[in-house]
């Protein structure tokens, strides 16, 4: 060998072994750069740890912080296959703790109506894999469902607040509690002008059945429900972003449907340059009697564009809010993804976040639920429950950690929360440890805004303790529903022991809950799923 070829090795090897070292140094920066990591989407925040086992005080923070948004695993790792979304980064979220009602009787949470993590899960069960419990939301679970709730009576407010308790089939000597708050409905006829921006994205990633053909057949739904002078406009981002429709009254259904058709997927995906462009087209129809909205429609893959990262694009969002213009983000298709980065920006845009995995679900979302997402009736409504120390020992709210707010927060009206729209349901689940004594339960407190208004108007409801249920069997056919879905919820984020018994008691709840609905039985049979899913687990548990 020459002595040239030999140094033409060694400074070759030498090469080599400063970009392998400078990959593994600066890797991560570099793909921060090209928004590859996933710490680059969700921020590097730190979530507040606590333990779900004993009496403590509940953790205090504050909805609309991004501290609030704990990013990763929050129970066991399943021993099959997890849906192949990628893992949030950071410490894991705290799962709330039951709390000593001697240390601290108030739990406050703002109001969610997504339901993005339900069908999630609906969709990585059908393909015979688990979500992530990082990506399990209970609330989200919950609130999929419809449930018999009075509507509010002319001149009590904006909502009705139902209340019930009954004992758990989990543990003895517990209690479950519904809380459970209904939307006056609003008719189309009665909605105001509305004007919708879709931005789709069109990305390389978005090719597929359930991407960007889904997508368009969600936006003709959509269209199909607004009224003839409510407008629309069309933008798009990729590699850059574009307007492929101007505002235009929906009436004008053909010209909409041939920009919708002409949508085609290919380049990058400038999601934060994309939402800029959108937001500018929504400002300028934005005004106190119209509704101006922008939608998202995306795999939520993204590298978010020039000069972009989340903490701008938040911040961008907060400005857009206070001229008037809200956010909803509706996600299609797996593999990568953006779970935590959607609800994070529906959440700071007063909005809704959804997943779309069937023309099915597009339809409940963009035909029969359109209203509630056009129509806000309350703005930053928070719910406040106060245990009296006479009748309940403790107490532990099932889900919403992402929405909690701080107790003193409760009646500051600048304090950002979760808005309702027209007929919306939101049902919040808690298990209590019932003293047998005392008159009173709990008082329940709601207080929102009118659309528009910088001050709160509160709705005060009582459960006494004569009006619990003496068993199970006695509660509401919602009451048990409810309660089978929120614990499917819990078994899978490591909350509830994954166990034989627990499994049968769930699956015996909701069979005896169904009430012949389609979404209840279809929950029967994802339940059936899941339980193969976790043979072994339940096997082992059984030893």
């Amino acid at each position: 060998m020459s002595k040239r070829f030999t140094r033409i090795l060694v400074t070759l090897f030498v090469t080599l072994a400063l970009l392998g070292g400078g990959v593994t140094l600066y890797g991560d920066n570099i793909r921060k750069l090209f928004g590859a990591s996933a710490s680059s989407l969700t921020g590097n925040h730190e979530a507040v740890a606590s333990g779900s086992e004993g009496l403590q005080r509940k953790s205090m923070r504050t909805f609309g912080n991004n501290d609030a948004y704990g990013d990763s695993d929050t129970g066991q790792r399943a021993s099959v296959p997890v849906a192949q979304a990628p893992a949030p980064s950071g410490a894991p979220q705290a799962i709330n703790p039951r709390t000593d009602v001697r240390e601290d009787a108030l739990s406050t949470f703002a109001v969610d109506v997504d339901t993005a993590s339900y069908t999630q899960f609906r969709r990585s069960v059908t393909e015979h894999q688990l979500p992530h419990p990082s990506n399990v939301r209970v609330e989200e679970w919950v609130n999929y469902f419809r449930y018999a709730i009075p509507a509010p009576r002319p001149g009590q407010g904006p909502f009705h607040v139902a209340l019930e308790a009954a004992p758990s089939p989990f543990a003895e000597r517990q209690h479950l509690l519904r809380v459970s708050l209904q939307g006056r409905h609003v008719a189309k006829a009665e909605r105001k002008p509305t004007h919708l921006v879709f931005l789709v994205d069109t990305s390389g990633s978005m090719q597929g059945p359930d991407r960007l053909a889904l997508v368009q057949k969600s936006v003709k739904l959509a269209v199909e429900g607004l009224n003839p002078h409510d407008t629309v406009a069309i933008t798009t981002y990729a590699g850059g972003v574009s307007t492929v429709l101007e505002p235009t009254p929906a009436k004008e259904r053909k010209r909409i449907n041939a920009a919708i058709d002409a949508l085609s997927a290919g380049g990058g995906t400038a999601m934060g340059d994309g939402l800029e462009l959108a937001y500018r087209q929504a400002v300028r129809m934005a005004g106190s009697q119209r509704v101006s909205r922008v939608i998202v429609l995306t795999d939520g893959d993204t590298n978010l564009g020039r000069n972009q990262t989340v903490e701008t694009m938040l911040g961008s969002i907060r400005r857009y809010v206070k001229e008037g213009v809200t956010l909803s983000t509706i996600g299609f298709g797996m593999g990568n993804y953006r779970d935590e980065l959607m609800e994070k920006l529906a959440n700071q845009g007063n909005g809704n976040c959804y997943y779309i995995d069937s023309e099915r679900e597009a339809q409940r979302v963009f035909r029969d639920q359109l209203g509630g997402t056009l129509e806000v009736i309350a703005q930053d409504v928070k719910i406040q429950v106060e245990f009296d120390r006479t009748a309940v020992r403790a107490y532990r709210l099932l889900g919403y950690e992402n929405r909690a707010i701080a107790d003193a927060d409760f009646r500051k009206d600048d304090v950002d929360a979760g808005e309702v729209g027209a007929g919306h349901t939101v049902t919040a689940l808690y298990e209590l440890d019932l003293t047998g004594e005392g008159d009173t339960v709990a008082t329940v407190r709601v207080r929102a805004k009118k659309p528009g208004d910088s001050e709160a108007a509160e709705q005060r409801f009582v459960l006494n303790r004569n009006e619990v249920k003496a068993s199970l069997d006695r509660a509401s056919e919602d009451l048990r529903f409810a309660a089978a879905v929120a614990s499917t919820a819990d078994l899978l984020r490591g909350t509830l022991t994954t166990d034989e018994r627990n499994f049968s008691r769930i699956h015996s709840l909701a069979a005896d809950a169904t009430h012949g609905q389609e979404d209840r039985v279809e929950f029967l049979t994802l339940l059936g799923k899941l339980r193969q899913l976790l043979a072994p687990r339940l096997a082992s548990s059984s030893r």
